[in-house]
């Protein structure tokens, strides 16, 4: 009876693992890919994108799953290979969906749920076995460096051919991105010649900053202080000739009526 059973175990756990195959494929889990090994069904490796807003962000973290002869009456192993900071590498992950705890395995689990669990538990900070604790920073760095490790990986890359592809295009981005030179400033030019203060508070006019070069700072700054003086002196001048001739008016008129 017990040898008929184990002859039936693997059947049942390679028909269910197909059906979870198919439905994750139908309706991915967010952030996530899993693939089964080609030559093992009971294997599957799997990626987690970084989501955003957190110190994952940008990271591409590899691991895998073992499933047991007598899954999904089992629960399954779970393993984190890429460094990032929240897991031990190539370690048995403690979670309430792995075989740590096979009292509180449900059959009706798919993949997708363990998926699911496992992606919850990697953005929270609760302690586990397994589990290490690292600063924001580390996380990030390490975010950014499991492109190239991932890359190095056989595995990985028979695997997620397309996660490949989509890792080599942005490492191309980042490595055209700090090969750039530093932007300049954009020069304070002015198409009609009129002058106007630039962004270090100099006068510019036609393209040229004011003080840069002494001869045509000399030119630049010059201030219309002769033509202040004379339009005052004019000023004064008439008022004085029309106080004059107002005086002058008033002694005539005076002087006739003492005539008078």
């Amino acid at each position: 009876m017990s040898s008929s059973s184990n002859k039936r175990a693997p059947t049942t756990a390679t028909q269910r693992l197909k059906q979870d195959y198919l439905r994750i494929k139908k309706d991915p889990v967010p952030y996530i890919c899993a693939e089964p090994l080609p030559s093992n069904i009971l294997e599957w490796h799997y990626v987690v994108r970084g989501p955003e807003l957190t110190p994952y962000e940008g990271g591409y973290y590899h691991g895998k799953l073992i499933f047991p002869r007598e899954f999904p009456f089992k629960p399954p192993s779970i393993y984190m290979i890429t460094p990032n900071g929240r897991f031990k590498c190539n370690t048995r992950l403690c979670l309430s969906i792995t075989d740590f705890h096979p009292d509180t395995w449900n059959p009706a689990w798919s993949v997708s749920t363990i998926l699911t669990g496992l992606l919850s538990f990697m953005v929270e900070k609760g302690p586990t076995l397994g589990s290490i604790e690292t600063s924001e920073f580390t996380k990030r760095q390490l975010a950014a460096q499991s492109l190239a490790f991932n890359l190095k990986d056989k595995v990985f890359c028979e695997l997620f051919p397309e996660v490949v592809e989509e890792m080599k295009q942005k490492q191309k981005a980042q490595e055209e991105l700090s090969s750039r030179p530093p932007s300049l400033p954009l020069p304070d030019v002015v198409p009609d010649g009129d002058a106007h203060l630039g962004h270090n508070g100099h006068a510019v006019l036609q393209g040229h900053r004011a003080g840069l070069a002494p001869g045509h700072a000399a030119g630049l700054q010059q201030p219309p202080r002769n033509h202040g003086l004379l339009g005052g002196a004019l000023a004064n001048l008439f008022v004085i000739v029309g106080f004059a001739a107002f005086a002058y008016t008033v002694k005539y008129v005076l002087r006739s009526i003492a005539q008078e």
